[in-house]
């Protein structure tokens, strides 16, 4: 089941701070979150999350 992520389980998830998590976005490095509610709040849907970890996964075992 796909679930949405607020910041501070993203950040303990894939181990950056938020600067780091925006940089990684404004890259195209990393999944941009989605608005919920009245596009107030930003969250991050856990199925992007898991493949950002898994393609950093591949990329480690490739090099």
């Amino acid at each position: 089941m796909i679930r949405l992520m607020r910041l501070p389980e993203v950040e303990a998830a894939v181990g950056l701070k938020k600067t780091a998590i925006y940089d990684h976005i404004k890259k195209g490095q990393f999944p941009a979150p989605v608005k919920t509610g009245a596009g107030q709040i930003n969250a991050w849907a856990s199925d992007e999350i898991q493949a950002y970890i898994e393609r950093l996964k591949a990329a480690r075992e490739a090099a």
